[in-house]
C-alpha cells in the first residue's frame, strides 16, 4: 500500500483487541468495542507552523499508539480498514 499522508496527517491500522476475558470467557464479535491500540504505517511531512517552518511529528512508521475511540476518519485501502487523524488525535506511544 503506497499511501503519504499530508501534514500533520497519520495513517494508522487498528490492532486487534482479545476475545478472550482474564476469566476465560469468548467475546463475540457483536460485544466488542472498536480497539483504540494501532499501529503506525504511514506518516505525514509535519505540521505548518504560522512561521512557515514545518514542526516534524513525534511518531513514526511502525509506532503502536492509543488514540480515541472516535477518532479519525476510516478508510479502506487495498482491502484493509485504516485510519486517517492528526497526530493531534494520539494520545500515547506504547512502548516496550
Amino acid at each position: 500500500m503506497n499511501i503519504r499522508p499530508l501534514q500533520d496527517r497519520v495513517v494508522i491500522k487498528r490492532l486487534e483487541e482479545e476475545r478472550t476475558s482474564p476469566g476465560g470467557i469468548v467475546i463475540p464479535d457483536s460485544a466488542t468495542e472498536k480497539p483504540i491500540k494501532g499501529e503506525v504505517i504511514a506518516v505525514g511531512n509535519g505540521k505548518k507552523l504560522d512561521s512557515g517552518t514545518v514542526q516534524a511529528l513525534d511518531v513514526k512508521v511502525g509506532d503502536k499508539v492509543l488514540f480515541g475511540k472516535y477518532s479519525g476518519t476510516e478508510v479502506k485501502l487495498d482491502g484493509d480498514e485504516v485510519v486517517v487523524m492528526r497526530e493531534d488525535d494520539i494520545m500515547a506511544v506504547l512502548e516496550g
